[in-house]
């Protein structure tokens, strides 16, 4: 770990300095002194030592919004959806990964992908089939499922195409990052539903599909199954959303998202995968001497810097860097940060819990003394696994891949306090 003054500023304890470098002093955690501060505070109208304007007249009725809704002065922090692609049929929205603090990402704000539109299903309606091999094939209601004893887990889902290697010149964390989000899940272990039905012994994959337009279907190995996938009916405490897949999907943790297939229909238990369109002319990997990698399940170790990060502003003095990591192979160990561009590096505090196959909320301390540079993060996770920079990323993969860039994210800063992309040339 390096210590002490550096480029672009210190990363002394914050605890040897005032934070802020101007405004009031902190006394005892709780006083504002000095006359300055007073007097700066009294010619706010809706500052001390004034009553603000909110305490003169009683507030809104508890009963005036049945679903309740974030402050008004909030209205900026929506789903990120990009301009460029049409929003029909196969589309998708990213979470503003900036304006979030902690590591739940609200139902409102979660991620979207689908290949298909929105199916408005029914409930009561809807069925899950289990066949193929198995001794006692089921067709089962949403009640049946909730029937079956139940678990709550926190894991991340995150598209394996966030970003494409040719897609890094984002303004924001939401731009390059935000196809990823985290939740509580409520469901039913994977395992027991196909206990139920009784695995033969030439069972090897389960293929599962859903009942969008697009009858997405993706292959999962009879292992990962048997081991911590679920079918998921409530995220975050509330029923599925149908953006989530309303009323059933799958969760694979640490599995890229296209395989958390959701609205589901049908488990197929096989022997052999399916082959669908979906891991076959997508979801592959091509690589530079022309062949292609199937079947990469795993979302590899990945960070990234989200305050302050692109578009954002700070000002000289202390600041505090934050950001988020995650591994689909576990949990997070150490992330590390640089704030001179690469030289040298930190440890990062890891705010608890640190879970695994969740995102995990990193934090340091830092003193911006106004000199130009840039930041950047690295996790590593408990397999030992380094997140990689660009450059190692793409000499093994090459440019012609689209998915699985988990490549080390910077952001510049300039004199003026601007934070921008680090990979675009100012």
């Amino acid at each position: 770990m390096s210590k002490g003054r550096r480029d672009g500023g210190g990363l002394e304890s914050p605890q040897r300095r005032h934070l802020l470098g101007r405004g009031a002093a902190l006394v005892g955690g709780a006083v504002v002194s000095g006359t300055v501060a007073a007097q700066e505070a009294g010619s706010e109208p809706n500052g001390p030592p004034n009553i603000p304007d909110w305490m003169k007249v009683p507030g809104a009725d508890v009963g005036s919004e049945p679903y309740g809704t974030p402050s008004p002065f909030e209205k900026q922090v929506v789903r990120n959806i990009p301009k460029g692609l049409p929003q029909y049929i196969s589309a998708s929205s990213r979470t503003p990964l900036q304006e979030l603090d902690g590591i739940i990402t609200p139902n409102g704000l979660f991620y979207e992908r689908h290949h298909g539109g929105i199916p408005e299903i029914d409930p009561g309606q809807h069925r899950l089939m289990v066949h193929g091999l198995v001794e006692t094939p089921l067709i089962l209601t949403m009640a049946d499922i909730r029937r079956f004893p139940s678990e709550s887990r926190i894991h991340f889902i995150e598209c394996s195409g966030n970003p494409g290697f040719e897609a890094m010149s984002g303004r924001t964390a939401s731009d390059l990052v935000g196809l990823v989000s985290c939740a509580e899940w409520t469901g039913v272990p994977l395992k027991t539903v196909l206990a139920e039905a009784g695995l033969r012994p030439e069972a090897k994959w389960v293929v599962a599909e859903g009942a969008d337009a697009a009858a997405l279907t993706r292959s999962i190995p009879i292992d990962k199954c048997l081991d911590d996938a679920m079918l998921v009916y409530s995220q975050n405490g509330e029923r599925l959303r149908p953006q989530q897949g309303y009323p059933l999907r799958v969760l694979l943790p640490g599995f890229e998202g296209n395989m958390n297939v959701k609205w589901l229909r049908r488990l197929n238990v096989t022997a052999e995968p399916a082959h669908s369109r979906e891991e076959t002319s997508k979801y592959t990997d091509s690589m530079p001497d022309g062949t292609a990698r199937q079947f990469t399940f795993y979302m590899e170790a990945k960070s990234i810097i989200t305050r302050p990060s692109g578009t954002q502003r700070i000002d000289r003095g202390y600041n505090e860097i934050t950001g988020i990591a995650w591994s689909g192979h576990g949990r997070i160990t150490q992330v590390e940060v640089s704030v001179n561009d690469g030289r040298t590096w930190t440890v990062a505090q890891l705010q608890a819990p640190v879970l695994t196959r969740a995102l995990t909320r990193f934090r340091l301390p830092w003193t911006w003394d106004g000199t130009p540079t840039a930041i950047l993060s690295r996790a590593t996770d408990e397999t030992g696994y380094v997140q990689p920079d660009f450059k190692a990323l793409t000499q093994v993969r090459g440019m012609k891949s689209f998915y699985h860039n988990n490549a080390i994210i910077p952001w510049r800063i300039a004199e003026s306090g601007a934070v921008s992309n680090g990979f675009v040339k100012a």
